[in-house]
Parts: structure tokens; sequence; C-alpha cells
């Protein structure tokens, strides 16, 4: 049998495969006229054209997508940050054009009060900046002829920032006011309350024919701080330094480096070398804890790198006689300042209590954990003595001549207008004042902005009341003046009274080194306590802005970025 064909299978015939699908070889027939007649009368229907030419014109008819669009959060960002560089640019530009171009002063009319501030610290300045010099003829007095901004004082003694960037000259502050301000670069001497004059002294080491005179006063702002209490310890004036002002601050710079370089000297006993690198800091409030702070800092960064011998004789030690430092902050923020401390090989000495001071050594009193006391000596190469108030002695003298005040011990005792008792016209603001308040650089702040409102409002009433009588007095000459009267009186009673002086404590900010800080800043009715890094840039930032000028701003972050950059000066001077 024969095999099936593979046309076959498909129904094909496997004889002719193609005979059904290829055409006829033989010649058709012609077609007839009456067929060609009839394919003529037939429409032609129109040629369509080729598929893929319609599918390219339909794709082209198509609106091409537009592209999206990426990151739009941060090109808005980008442009919102471009725009505030350049308006900074221009506020800075704006800042230092009026800063060095202050505009014409008017002179005060002789008929107006005297006011005389004694002093150029935070309360002074503070009333300065907020008074309108018109109202009155000001004179200021004081020995220093510029404005300390102290809390940075303790980064002065490392070499962190230059003593002159937190320095604001005291002319640059008058001669921004509305009217003419004196000033008289001198010593208050004393007080006279009953003939109301000042005793001025000139103690610079250049002197004229004239070296002491009296200024005579209508009203007087006793602001001229306090001293330093040494609580009658002996040997404490002689053989420790202060950290209060710019000299306190150059001379603790010198006797660190003057320490470091005899420790370094030929043939120096290891004992002998131990002292002089001993480093003492009595006080543990927030100056004592920032300088002991960058103290450290100093030897970490910069003195163990360029003077590698004195690596592990190096010693900070900070003594407090209370239980623990920073009384003022929260507990938490004070264990954290301990723990901190600890870690940075700092000796927190508490419950120690200094009793005698010599030339290299401090005696004190040791209170041991089951109350006994011990007797210790500390050898040492610098003391800082950063605790305690005292009286000044124009201050003690003028509390003598006031019987209401002879009962006061820390300072002149205030009622709540800062109106010192027993007088009419003299004030008292800032460390020399008694007003049941820290003393603090904020308190002395925020008393002297008070006192700024108060003169301010005093001034512009008696202004107005001096124009009403003497409306009153053309009134009497038969003049129609009822209508300006009127207006007088209502400006009058628009002015109001001021209530009395209240402090709201902002918070408190201490740097404890490392590049941290601690702050306690009051938030609503309580506390917000934080401590570390991020504390640390709010703590400059806070400081920052509370610099008195652009110009101080500018020149401590120049001084901040030097430090990082090129580390802080070991030279002796």
């Amino acid at each position: 049998m024969a095999a099936a064909s593979p046309f076959s299978l498909i129904g094909v015939s496997s004889r002719r495969p193609f005979a059904s699908f290829a055409p006829s070889l033989s010649p058709s027939p012609s077609p007839s006229p009456a067929a060609i007649l009839r394919l003529a009368a037939r429409p032609i229907a129109p040629i369509a054209p080729p598929k893929s030419r319609s599918i390219r014109r339909s794709y082209a008819d198509v609106t091409a997508p537009k592209p999206r669009r990426r990151f739009r959060s941060l090109r808005w960002l980008w442009r919102l940050t471009y725009l505030s560089a350049i308006g900074g640019v221009g506020w800075l530009g704006y800042s230092t054009y009026l800063l060095r171009h202050p505009a014409e002063q008017v002179d005060p009319a002789p008929d107006k009060k005297t006011l005389v501030i004694l002093g150029t610290g935070w309360g002074a300045v503070s009333l300065l900046k907020k008074l309108d010099t018109a109202n009155y003829n000001v004179v200021v007095i004081s020995p220093r002829n510029f404005f300390l901004f102290t809390p940075l004082l303790p980064s002065c003694t490392t070499g962190t920032i230059e003593h002159r960037s937190i320095m604001e000259p005291v002319r640059n502050i008058l001669r921004h006011k509305t009217a003419t301000v004196k000033y008289y670069e001198a010593d208050a001497t004393r007080i006279d309350p009953e003939r109301k004059v000042v005793h001025i002294s000139d103690d610079s080491e250049v002197k004229g024919d004239t070296s002491q005179t009296e200024v005579p006063f209508d009203m007087l702002v006793v602001a001229v701080g306090a001293e330093n209490a040494t609580f009658g310890i002996p040997g404490v004036r002689e053989h420790s330094i202060f950290l209060k002002e710019v000299g306190d601050a150059q001379a603790i710079r010198k006797r660190i480096m003057d320490c470091v370089e005899t420790a370094t000297f030929k043939g120096q006993s290891a004992a002998e070398v131990e002292r002089l690198l001993h480093m003492v800091v009595v006080g543990g409030g927030p100056t004592g804890v920032e300088f002991a702070g960058e103290l450290q800092d100093f030897f970490q960064q910069d003195l163990k790198k360029w003077i590698p011998e004195i690596t592990d004789k190096f010693h900070v030690t900070l003594v407090e006689a209370l239980p623990n430092v920073l009384q003022s902050f929260s507990k938490q923020l004070v264990e954290y300042t301990e723990k901190t401390f600890k870690d940075e090989a700092i000796s927190v000495r508490t419950k120690t209590m200094v009793k005698r001071v010599t030339d290299k050594t401090i005696e004190a009193e040791v209170t041991n954990p089951d109350g006994s006391k011990t007797l210790e000596t500390m050898p040492y190469g610098l003391l800082v003595w950063a605790t305690g108030n005292a009286v000044r002695p124009l201050v003690k003298d003028l509390m003598a001549q006031i019987p209401a005040q002879r009962d006061s011990r820390r300072g002149l005792a205030v009622n709540d207008f800062l109106v010192v008792e027993g007088t009419d016209s003299i004030w008292a603001v800032g460390d020399c004042a008694i007003a049941n308040y820290a003393p603090t650089a904020q308190v002395a702040s925020q008393e002297g902005a008070f006192l700024a409102r108060l003169f301010n409002s005093m001034g512009k009433a008696e202004a107005l009341q001096k124009e009403i009588d003497e409306l009153g007095q053309q009134r009497a000459a038969g003049r129609d003046v009822a209508e300006e009267v009127a207006k007088r009186e209502r400006q009058l009673r628009r002015i109001g009274q001021i209530g009395p002086f209240h402090y709201t404590h902002q918070g408190s900010l201490a740097y404890i080194g490392s590049e941290k800080a601690v702050a306690d800043v009051s938030w609503y009715n309580g506390n917000f306590a934080t401590g570390g890094g991020l504390t640390y840039l709010f703590w400059r930032s806070a400081y920052l802005s509370m610099c008195f000028s652009t110009r101080n701003r500018m020149l401590v972050i120049t001084d901040w970025i030097k430090a990082k950059i090129f580390g802080r000066d070991v030279s002796r001077e």
C-alpha cells in the first residue's frame, strides 16, 4: 500500500498540489462590449491609503506627555535660601552703613532736667539703649568707656574670642541717640543726696589741669555694679585672679602660658611641674563652670598638641563650697554637668570651703560624707576666683548718708519702682541694688529697660503738662484754646501710669566644655531643661543674638571660625 502524501493530510490532492492556487496559463476570452459598458458605469471606489501611513499620522497627532517635575520642594527650598542669603547680605550692609554714619544730633533744651547715669554695665546700657534722650540733659559717668558682654568673657581667657570682639565703645552708643549725651571718663567718688551733686575724679594716666569736679543732677541712676567678694579670706586678693573685667581675662591668659612654659623649664622637679600645671577655679556658678570648660578645651585641642610633654600633667579642679555646682539649674542638668566634667577629667570638689590662700597653695576645709571636716592643702599654679559680689565703697558711703539704708548690708534697698529707699530722685539697678532677684546680667538688663520706659513716660508727661500750663495762661489772656487744651489732656491720659517692675526669668545657659552646654529655659509655666551638642549650638546662637551690635556679632563669628580652623594662639602675650 502506497504511503500517504503529506498534502493529503490537509485536504490537498497530491497529484496537482498547486492546481487550485496557480492561475490558468491558457488564454482567457475577450470581454464583450456590453460588459465593458457595465464596468464603465460603476462608481469608482476611493483608494484607501496605506494602513501604515494612517498609523504614523495618528501617532503624530497625539501631544507628547510633559516631563514629570521632580524635587519641586528642594527647588523652592533652594530659592528661599538664595533669597534669604541676598536679604541677609543686604541687611548686613544697611546695618553697617547706619552704624558707620550716625545721624546729626540735636542739643536738648537747657530747661530740661539733668539725668546722671553712673556706670556703663548691663543696667546702664540697657537704659541708654531705650531712653529718649531728647527729654533730658543726659550725663554718663564711668571709668570704663565701653560696654562689656560678660557672658563670653570666659572665652577670652583662652583665646577662643578676642576681648575687643565683645566690647562696644560707649561713644558709639551715645552717638546714635536722638539728642546729645555727655560722657565723662571718671570715677564717681562720692554722692551728695542733699545737694544733689556727684563728685568725680579722673584717675587715668593722662591728667589735665582739672582732674576733680562736681556734676549736679536732678535725677540720678546708680548702676556701678559690685566688686569681687573675698569673704575676708586671707591671701585671696593678693594671690588669685578674678574674672570680672577685660584686664582679668588678659591676666588669666598670660598666667596660663606662664605656668606651662615654666613647667617645661629645664631641671624642673616633678612636684613643681605638677603644681604649676594644676589650675584651680573657685566658684561653681556659671562663670566658674564655663571657665573650667574653656580651659580644659584649650588643653585638649591646642596645648597638648603643641606641647606634648605636659599631656599627663595638666589638671583642672573646680572648687565649690555648696553641695553641687550650678545652683540655679535643675537637678538633672547639675548631674549632667558633673558627669561631663568627670568624662573630661575635670575634678569637681564640692563641699570644699577655702580658708586661706598662699602664693603656691590653698588651704581648704572639706566636709566628708559622714559630716566630719578635714583640712586639705592643694598646690596650684593658677587660681581663678569666680564667686561672690561685694558692695563698692561709693555705694557704702551713700548708704551711710541715708537713714533708711542703714540696715542694708548687700546694697541699696529699692522699692518696686527701683527708687532708692529714703530718696525721691535716686534710682539703682544691677548688682548694687537689692530687689529680691539674683544679681545677674539678665536682671540688670530688664531693670534698665524698665527705667527707660518709666523715664520716657515721665518726660512726655512733663512736656505735655508744661504745654497745658502755657495754654492755660493764654486762655486767661482771652484766647480760645479750649480745643488745644482738651487735645493735650487726652494725650496725657493716654500715656497712663507705669506699673511696678516685674522680672521675667527667660532661662539660664552655661557652657560645660567639649562643645556641650546646658540650658534651663522658661517654657510657659514651667522650665525646659536640656544639655548636649545641640544645646551648645543654641547657647552660641543665643549669646550671639544678645551681643550689643552687628559689629560685635560679626567679630564674634569671625573669632569662632578662626579658632576652629587655625586653633587658639599659644603665645604668651
